[in-house]
């Protein structure tokens, strides 16, 4: 392994074996717990993942650790899931994943902005700021959070209880 750190040698394994599957790696923590460590693996693709990918990736990760013996001799547990709601916008690709839903966008200047996104590429996000479109450069963003909205009223629905 030399000198790579334990997590970046199984994020090296393991990106062209979840890249197989067609999904991203985006993360890979080793934890303790107990006398077992957990392997947690967390996945995503635009679209989303399915219950059916996670199973698939989780057989070929489980394969490919076993062929490295990256995980030694000890028992550990395997997880593989996706993402959480709650999971920072970093990368171009979580932020086009987040299109249509609430965002605060942490800048760097220090200021924070809460809008819904409208579309993101490869050099920035457009957000709708209280009905105006709002341009953010990744370069101008430290991070961002989708917002947990229990209802979120869209232009189908029918708020006045009308029902034509």
């Amino acid at each position: 392994m030399g000198s790579a750190s334990p997590r970046d040698h199984l994020m090296k394994l393991l990106e062209p074996v979840v890249a197989a599957e067609g999904l991203d790696l985006e993360d890979v923590t080793v934890t303790q717990a107990g006398k077992r460590r957990l392997l947690r693996v967390i996945v995503d693709r635009d679209g989303g993942v399915s219950l059916d990918d996670i199973a698939d990736v989780s057989q070929a990760v489980s394969t490919a650790l076993d062929d490295d013996d990256a995980m030694g001799q000890a028992a550990y547990t395997l997880e593989v899931s996706s993402p959480g709601v709650d999971r920072p916008l970093t990368e171009p690709r979580h932020w086009r994943r987040a299109a249509k839903r609430l965002v605060k966008a942490e800048l760097r200047d220090g200021t924070v902005v809460e809008g819904r996104i409208l579309a993101a590429d490869e050099s920035g996000v457009d957000l709708d700021v209280e009905g105006s479109a709002r341009r953010i450069d990744y370069q101008d963003l430290t991070r961002g959070r989708v917002q947990v909205e229990f209802r979120r009223i869209d232009d189908t629905d029918d708020v006045d209880g009308d029902e034509g």
